[in-house]
């Protein structure tokens, strides 16, 4: 079967695509308890990117097909979203908590490929109203914003959230979400294209990375890291809350604002991925609301490259999504 998969690591960190091959390989066998999902769409993700540069993924897994997120058809014909996340087949209750727990890809051949074997848990039925398209945009990005917001964030219809860095798959995602939550909604982006794209999106006010906010927030979703965190801290209200689910930017903090933490009682809460039943919840709300996934640009699977390219040069607003 055709896929796309990492055969070495990058040997420079300005170009992760060194060991990126697109080619044949062996048609998956799904155990007991697994199915076969043909794909009709996947879409990228940041984790792949680092995959190429040997971040979470070892040495003797090499080589290994690429893909975190999915959409197609199960053995029997059913449209299906697959869920990512892998748990031990022992393990109960919410699979991010299981410390043997890993994403497709990781441990196990991943979705930008012909066919992926899941665990039969691990697929979602997908609504005849959404395209495999927009569906292949959910289990990663998608999900990791549906649990920061409603889960990790435990937001309401009338809090306030500012989203930093709009532009990329999750910040989207929040914008979106949030404001199909009822939620008012505020970002910041570096780039004024972004900013206008953000309002399109649903935000309610914009404004340059750092800029100072006209309110206090009632929580933040931060997936940049170093340089927005001070930033993120000082737009909340006493008791407010910081979710982190990302440092794109860098972990390592100038200042981790400790005296304000403790002073407004502020909450830091983290936040991975999400649970089957989450992106269960997440594609009905989608169903219900009508809200969808920002697609930045659809290539054919054999065009992979060119998708991987876009997202390290950071030429990318939404999800790039391959079809088969």
């Amino acid at each position: 079967m055709f896929a796309v998969y990492a055969d070495s690591f990058a040997s420079s960190a300005d170009d992760p695509l060194t060991g990126l091959v697109l080619g044949e390989r062996p048609d998956p066998v799904a155990p007991d308890g697994w199915t076969t999902v043909t794909v009709k769409a996947a879409s990228l993700n940041h984790h792949d990117l680092w995959s190429l540069r040997g971040v979470g993924l070892k040495a003797e897994a090499l080589p290994m097909i690429l893909g975190c997120d999915a959409a197609g058809y199960d053995e029997d014909g059913n449209e299906v979203v697959v869920h990512a996340v892998v748990s031990d087949p022992a393990w109960t209750g919410d699979e991010t908590f299981d410390p043997r727990r890993s994403l497709l890809s990781e441990r196990h051949q991943g979705t930008l490929a012909d066919q992926v074997i899941v665990p039969r848990r691990n697929v979602v039925p997908k609504p005849a109203s959404m395209s495999f398209e927009e569906a292949a945009c959910l289990p990663t990005a998608w999900l990791t914003a549906y649990r920061m917001l409603f889960t990790q964030g435990g937001l309401k219809a009338g809090d306030t959230v500012l989203v930093q860095g709009a532009g990329g798959g999750v910040a989207t995602a929040l914008i979106t979400l949030a404001r199909a939550g009822g939620l008012r909604v505020l970002a910041t982006s570096r780039d004024e294209a972004k900013r206008a794209k953000a309002l399109e999106l649903g935000a309610h006010e914009v404004f340059e990375s750092g800029a100072r906010l006209p309110i206090k927030v009632d929580a933040v979703m931060e997936t940049v890291g170093r340089a927005t965190w001070s930033h993120s801290i000082r737009a909340l209200r006493p008791g407010g809350k910081i979710v982190i689910s990302g440092t794109t930017s860098g972990p390592n903090l100038d200042d981790a604002e400790l005296t304000r933490i403790f002073f407004l009682q502020l909450s830091v809460i983290g936040s991975t991925m999400g649970t089957r039943d989450e992106l269960a919840s997440l594609v009905t709300m989608l169903d219900a609301t009508g809200a969808r996934p920002v697609i930045d640009r659809v290539l054919p699977m054999t065009e992979a490259r060119d998708g991987f390219a876009a997202m390290a040069s950071g030429d990318v607003f939404g999800k790039i999504v391959f079809t088969r």
